[in-house]
């Protein structure tokens, strides 16, 4: 079983940069869907962006050119670097994989495994 720990959340400006990591344990990490997913106060889970196991990536479109996933799977970590950060991007950061290739890869429900969360807090 693939356990997920997040890392790199904070407190910054707005215009500023974060980057999130996630580090998996486990032999299966390679095989997993894995989702970047936010949820802000009084708000549902949100999909950030997913990376797909041959690396394809997909971004919600608020932070589309500002936010970059990224995998290494030799080290079995995912990262996303967000850049030009707003206001708006303030939330709980979660990283998530989701087991079977099939489904709705864009809803956090689809997903079977959670890391902690980490704040991301920015501000104006």
């Amino acid at each position: 079983q693939v356990q997920l720990v997040e890392s790199g959340g904070g407190l910054v400006q707005a215009g500023g940069s974060l980057r999130l990591s996630c580090a998996a344990s486990g032999r299966a990490f390679n095989g997993y869907t894995m989702g970047w997913f936010r949820q802000a106060p009084g708000k549902e889970r949100e999909v950030v962006g997913i990376s797909w196991m041959d690396d394809t990536t997909y971004y919600e479109d608020s932070v589309k050119g500002r936010f970059t996933i990224s995998r290494d799977h030799t080290k079995k970590t995912l990262s996303l670097q967000m850049n030009s950060l707003k206001p708006e991007d303030t939330a709980v950061y979660y990283c998530a994989a989701k087991v079977t290739y099939s489904g709705n890869f864009y809803h956090a429900n689809e997903y079977d495994l959670w890391g902690q969360g980490t704040q991301v807090t920015i501000s104006s």
